[in-house]
């Protein structure tokens, strides 16, 4: 039976209908089949690589920095365990979120952080960045226990430097600083990233190559959150090699406690080959702080210091050499022939030359003065003579010969040249002709003269060992840690003392009566019962002496300051010093003995340092 009411379906247009729908759908499915060859086939490599970079990372082993030694092996700067406060900026998401709680847990602000992150984040967000270093094993358990409220909050165990004496041997040794970005940018440390140290001054700087090892990796699997499920592969770091330095921890100790509460520098070298025995300068600044790291404020107070702490002042300081430069005045009137041994000075306490009276130390007078006496009794008046007939660019030529206005060679940033100065650098740099009466002050190391402690320690060397002028060493040798020797230092070909033999014993032998002679500038302070010592005081003025007033009335910073240069044992000289003390008054009380003490230490056991028959004598230089 056929209900009228309902229409007769037409089969070719139902039909066409399926049709439609079926084709809809294999379009549909041919999408997604072109869409997955892509994704699998064509893109597939990049989207695994994508996928391991989520659970697959590359983490960084540290190297250990190599130790530093004494000549003799004793340990003065090793490594220390520390941790490090890191973060994985694309694990730490929301970032906002995990500054916030972090914050409040150290001593930064959420907005610290995120500047921090911002600032030493790289293209790779799964690069941990660090946030805090050396941090507390206290702050460091907290924040394990809070891990699962701070994701891609990581602690990395590091090594940070111990120096176990500091702050002696500061200068020599150097510190650390952290690598800046621009160092990276530039690539000048191609295995250091950001929050890693390097060597900024000293030893630590000058063989920061050495010194710095390569740093191994490992690559680990990772849950959701950025926590390490399982280790699957290694590449262990390669160490820093081991240096061992010349200097002898003993005497470096001697020298930095002779130092205390004074401004200045000593500096011990061997003579026989170059080797700096100790090299100490004062004041000095605790390397510790630059491991710890300084604020801004720390750091400008630092730098402000009008007694300049970071600076050595052993190489970088520049002083009027005073009387210590009459080795050179003298060398220079034997070999030009301007005066001999038999050559006599009469000394009435100054000299007049043009409208001015040159006063010599000893306002009496020294009387009938040859060369070897002036050099004992560092008569003034003997080498205002000499300085006369030589004129300034002949005790240039000398002086430049001998390693003055110039850089030692010493393997250290920033060495100062010191000043030898000529008529025609004085014309150059100021416009005025050199004048007639400014040889004088020139031969006694006054007027524009300058040198280093370095230097006149070296000179001093050069005349004990009869004329060998020895490029400074401070590094003995490095090793690897396995003790295997990777360089050794060798003692380079020594410049030669522009002096013949005859010169240099007749100066040896002024250099040996100031110690030895009674009337000598050292004899009461530096001469010893146990070791023969020779050498040569130094008083360089400040500023002039007013008128009937006395430097005692003028207050500490106008006192002049004093010099001793000498070595010992006088006939086979082992040891070289130089000592230099900031406004230290008089050369033979105010240096003299700390250079004594100084080769007694090295020289001797001191088993009673106290037995020497000496007095103060009022009349020293």
């Amino acid at each position: 039976m056929s209900i009228p009411f309902l229409p007769k379906i037409d089969n070719e247009w139902f039909k066409g209908r399926i049709l439609l729908v079926m084709l809809f759908v294999l379009t549909v499915f041919a999408l997604l089949a072109v869409r997955l060859f892509y994704l699998q086939i064509l893109k597939g490599e990049h989207y695994r690589a994508l996928s391991a970079n989520n659970t697959l990372r590359q983490q960084r082993i540290e190297s250990l920095r190599g130790l530093i030694y004494d000549r003799n092996g004793h340990l003065l700067v090793d490594n220390r365990p520390s941790f490090e406060l890191r973060i994985i900026p694309n694990d730490a998401k929301p970032l906002e979120q995990t500054a916030d709680r972090l914050s409040q847990f150290i001593d930064m602000t959420a907005e610290e952080i995120k500047a921090t992150v911002r600032k030493n984040q790289g293209a790779y967000g799964y690069a941990s960045v660090l946030l805090k270093g050396d941090i507390s094993r206290e702050l460091m358990a907290v924040l394990l226990s809070r891990s699962h409220e701070l994701p891609g909050i990581t602690i990395a165990t590091s090594a940070r430097r111990n120096y176990i004496y500091d702050p002696s041997a500061a200068h020599l040794i150097g510190y650390l600083g952290e690598v800046s970005r621009d160092e990276l940018k530039n690539g000048l440390y191609p295995h250091k990233r950001g929050g890693d140290m390097v060597g900024r001054a000293g030893v630590e700087q000058t063989f920061e190559d050495q010194l710095s090892g390569i740093p191994g990796r490992k690559i680990v699997q990772v849950n959701a959150v950025g926590q390490v499920v399982r280790v699957l592969g290694k590449e262990s770091a390669e160490a820093g090699h081991n240096l061992y330095l010349t200097i002898d921890f003993a005497l470096q100790q001697q020298a930095e406690d002779l130092l205390e509460g004074k401004t200045g520098s000593i500096v011990a070298v061997d003579p026989n080959n170059g080797e700096i025995l100790a090299m100490a300068s004062r004041p000095v600044f605790q390397q510790e702080d630059f491991v710890r790291g300084m604020n801004n404020k720390q750091w400008q107070a630092l730098v402000n210091d009008p007694k300049r702490p970071l600076h050595n002042k052993a190489i970088q300081a520049e002083y009027p050499p005073a009387s210590t430069y009459k080795i050179i005045t003298a060398m220079a009137a034997l070999e030009e022939g301007v005066m001999d041994e038999q050559t006599t000075v009469y000394c009435p306490g100054g000299m007049r030359f043009g409208n001015r009276t040159y006063r010599c130390w000893k306002r009496q007078g020294h009387g009938s003065m040859d060369i070897n006496e002036a050099i004992a009794q560092s008569c003034d008046v003997f080498f205002y003579q000499a300085g006369k007939q030589l004129g300034v660019d002949r005790i240039a030529e000398y002086a430049k010969a001998s390693g003055l206005g110039q850089k030692t060679g010493i393997p250290l940033a920033h060495e100062a040249k010191g000043l030898v100065p000529t008529s025609e650098w004085k014309q150059r740099k100021i416009g005025i002709p050199w004048q007639a009466g400014e040889n004088l002050s020139i031969a006694i190391g006054q007027g524009y003269n300058l040198a280093t402690p370095l230097q006149m320690a070296m000179l001093t060397a050069a005349v004990a060992n009869g004329g060998n002028l020895y490029k400074p060493r401070i590094m003995r040798r490095v090793e690897s840690v396995q003790g295997r020797i990777e360089e050794k230092m060798q003692t380079g070909k020594p410049a030669p003392l522009p002096a013949s033999q005859e010169t240099l014993e007749i100066i040896r032998k002024g250099l040996y009566d100031v110690v030895h002679h009674r009337k000598g500038t050292a004899y009461w302070y530096v001469r010893s019962k146990e070791v023969d010592i020779s050498g040569k005081t130094g008083t360089a003025q400040v500023i002039s002496r007013r008128a009937g007033q006395e430097e005692a009335d003028q207050g500490d910073q106008y006192l002049p300051h004093a010099w001793f240069v000498g070595y010992a044992p006088s006939d086979r000289p082992e040891i070289a010093v130089c000592v230099f003390i900031e406004h230290g008054e008089h050369g033979s009380s105010g240096a003299g003995p700390l250079a004594k003490e100084m080769v007694l230490s090295y020289l001797t056991s001191q088993d009673d340092p106290e037995a020497e028959d000496s007095a103060p004598n009022p009349d020293s230089e």
